[in-house]
Parts: C-alpha cells; sequence; structure tokens
C-alpha cells in the first residue's frame, strides 16, 4: 500500500513539474527577439519553480555578437547573464549534452557565475543549450538548500527544458541575425542609415514626450580621399573601422553612432543639448588626433569636420534635423581653416 502511495505522490509530483515546464514553453516559443527570450524565461523558471538563482552562462563568440549589445545593457538581464569561454563550459558539462546536478565541491561552478555575483548556493542544476550538436551556453538554477539539486535525483526534465530553449534559442538567433544584417554597415559593423532614420524618429518621439533636449552630428573624415588615392582603398576602409571603433568607444550607451554614407557618420544624442554636443565632438577630435591608424607600417592620422542640429523638447522632425546637421557639416568645411591632413610618419 505504502508503495501505492509513494508512486502516486512521485505521479502527482511529475504532473505538476511537466505543467509548469509547459507554461513555460507556451510563453517562450513566440518570443521573436533574444532579450525577450531571455528575461522571460529567466523569470517564469524562477517564479514558477520558486528557485533562488536563475541565470544562463553562454559561449563567448560571434554568435551571439548581433544581440549582445542591447543584452549587456538591460538591468534585468546585465547580472543574470555570463560570458564563459567554451573550455569553462565544458569542464562543467561536458560535451555530450547531460545535465548536471551537484550540492558539494561547488567551486568549481563559480566560473557560471554572473560577473561580480557571489551566490550563496547548496546545489545546483546546470543544462546545458546546444546548436547544431554543440554547447553554446549553460541554463543555471541554484537554491541555498543543498537538498535542492542532489546528484542522484533524476534529470528527465531539466534535460527536455534544456532542449526546449535551446530549440528557442536557434529560432531567435536566426531572426536576431537577419536583423542584424538588414539593419548594419557590414564595413564597421555599425548601424546603417535605415537603422538610424529608426532610431532618430523614436528619439525624437521620446524628446517631444519628455520635453528633453537632442543633438545629431552629421561629420566626415577630412581629406579622405586623400587616403585612398595614397595608400589604397583597403587603408581606407581600414581608417573608416578605425574611426567607427572611436566614435563606438567614446559615447555613452544611450548615444547611438551611424554610417550614414562614404566617409559620413552620424551621431545621435539623447539629453544633449549644442554645447554638450560641442563637448562631445572636441572630445572626440582630440582623441581620433592621438590615436593613428596603423597600416602596412604607416601611420595615418585624419581628422574630422562636422555639424551641429539641436532641438528642444523634439520639436523639429527627424528629416529635418538630419538636415540642419548636414548643412552645418557643409558651412563647417567651408570656413575651416588650417585643418590638418592625414600624414605620413615613419613606424
Amino acid at each position: 500500500m505504502y508503495d501505492i502511495e509513494l508512486i502516486l505522490e512521485n505521479a502527482k509530483r511529475n504532473e505538476e513539474i511537466a505543467r509548469k515546464l509547459f507554461d513555460v514553453e507556451v510563453c517562450i516559443l513566440s518570443i521573436a527577439n533574444f532579450h525577450d527570450l531571455l528575461e522571460r524565461l529567466l523569470h517564469l523558471i524562477e517564479t514558477k519553480f520558486r528557485i533562488p538563482y536563475v541565470w544562463l552562462s553562454l559561449v563567448d563568440s560571434r554568435l551571439f555578437a548581433p544581440a549582445m549589445d542591447p543584452l549587456q545593457r538591460s538591468p534585468h538581464l546585465r547580472h543574470r547573464l555570463n560570458l564563459a569561454s567554451l573550455k569553462d563550459l565544458l569542464d562543467v558539462v561536458g560535451s555530450d549534452g547531460t545535465p548536471v546536478l551537484a550540492n558539494n565541491d561547488l567551486r568549481r561552478f563559480y566560473k557560471l557565475f554572473p560577473k561580480d555575483q557571489a551566490y550563496a548556493i547548496g546545489s545546483i542544476a546546470v543544462a546545458p543549450l546546444t546548436l547544431d550538436g554543440d554547447v553554446i551556453g549553460t541554463l543555471n538554477l541554484a537554491d541555498t538548500s543543498p537538498q535542492r539539486f542532489q546528484p542522484d535525483m533524476d534529470t528527465f526534465f531539466l534535460s527536455q527544458l534544456g532542449v526546449k530553449v535551446s530549440i528557442c534559442f536557434s529560432n531567435v538567433l536566426s531572426r536576431e541575425k537577419l536583423k542584424f544584417l538588414a539593419t548594419r554597415d557590414p564595413l564597421t559593423g555599425l548601424p546603417n542609415r535605415r537603422e538610424l532614420e529608426s532610431h532618430l524618429r523614436r528619439e525624437c518621439k521620446r524628446a517631444t514626450r519628455y520635453g528633453t533636449p537632442l543633438s545629431v552630428v552629421f561629420l566626415d573624415c577630412d581629406d579622405f580621399k586623400k587616403i585612398n588615392d595614397r595608400y589604397g582603398h583597403d587603408a581606407g576602409d581600414a581608417f573608416l573601422r578605425h574611426v567607427a571603433q572611436i566614435l563606438r568607444e567614446s559615447l555613452r550607451e544611450e548615444d547611438l553612432v551611424a554610417r550614414f554614407a562614404g566617409d559620413e557618420f552620424v551621431l545621435v544624442l539623447p539629453n544633449q543639448g549644442e554645447e554638450e554636443a560641442l563637448r562631445v565632438m572636441d572630445r572626440l577630435s582630440q582623441t581620433l588626433s592621438a590615436r593613428h591608424l596603423t597600416y602596412e607600417g604607416q601611420r595615418i592620422r585624419g581628422t574630422l569636420s562636422f555639424g551641429i542640429a539641436a532641438c528642444q523638447s523634439g520639436a523639429t522632425p527627424p528629416g529635418a534635423l538630419l538636415r540642419e546637421a548636414d548643412a552645418a557639416l557643409y558651412e563647417h568645411k567651408k570656413t575651416k581653416k588650417g585643418r590638418a591632413t592625414e600624414g605620413l610618419e615613419p613606424p
């Protein structure tokens, strides 16, 4: 009689777990972007199963590049996401895709913790996530109790969860890659003109709604044609990537830098008036002047010309802002005196 009651109790418990996993699956299968998928997935598992610590470890590779910027900017995901080397992941889960349960010798799992996080765990469950048979990450569940995840427990449901999440990853990553390619400049990796125009429309609406300033900077590289003529077009491409990297590194997270066309770039600076935008450009110009590009033993230096269009409370339409900034750039180039050009120096 006792055995039957135990069997029924286990069946009831398994049915409850299966129902909760089905609820998770239904919620995540329809999500089309990586940010929402991860945020929703972690929240559902944490709340439905009452697990104190739920986070993801992903292989630090180009695979996740299209989705990584918004993930790292998210206040909800920044501290629940860890980028790890493939070696570190395989040291924990191996290459066969089998979940791992542990409640002792837990220090070896610390490499999976998100940066700056120190969870006080008593046990942990790790479900490998795979793509085309290769491990690309792990879904990590941990509890303060050593009894929650014991090595001799069955991992069937955890394995099923890992498979379902892996399928969702595959679908969403494919969508994110297509979206990334459609909105990125292939040479510099910056947002392209289409993404710029879409982003600027959103920022103008936000500035109107909250009554905040917004600045747009149109800039180009002085004497860029001379770089192409003197060093070749490959050097010109390398110089554009060099400029793009400096722009990307020098701006705030909420700013946008996009490649408009040729050697022209556009900056969108929310909550920044004209004076602030001028200070940004002074800093960028100094940085570019100090950081030359070394290409095939030659030092290539460059300077920037720019024009600024600023509006208060989003009163200026997006297209008009771009035109004003472009016109200001044209005037700046006409009146600019004693500008520096790129130079050739011994390595």
